[in-house]
């Protein structure tokens, strides 16, 4: 009887461990803090304009045409870095 409590045990520290383990296969240089931080600031400014009303003269279209193409640079600049081991944060 006392094996299913470990077993379970040991599965409780796998599902805690394995993502810990995953981030920590990457290299620590990889990492992309900041740029994280700005895609995910990004995604917040692209919800507000698409929530705001559309009367703003075009801006606002050109607003939201303007973050998907910052976006698609931050990502591009994180995936390069995973790529090629750049600089982190």
């Amino acid at each position: 009887m006392t094996t299913t409590p470990r077993r379970r045990d040991m599965l409780r520290l796998a599902a805690i461990g394995a993502p810990a383990l995953a981030l920590s296969a990457l290299p620590a240089e990889a990492y992309q803090g900041n740029m994280e931080r700005a895609l995910s600031a990004l995604s917040a400014a692209l919800g507000s304009l698409q929530a705001a009303t559309p009367n703003k003269g075009g801006h606002r279209e050109r607003a939201i045409h303007l973050i998907e193409r910052a976006m698609g640079e931050v990502q591009a600049g994180i995936d390069f870095a995973y790529r090629h081991g750049g600089g982190g944060y």
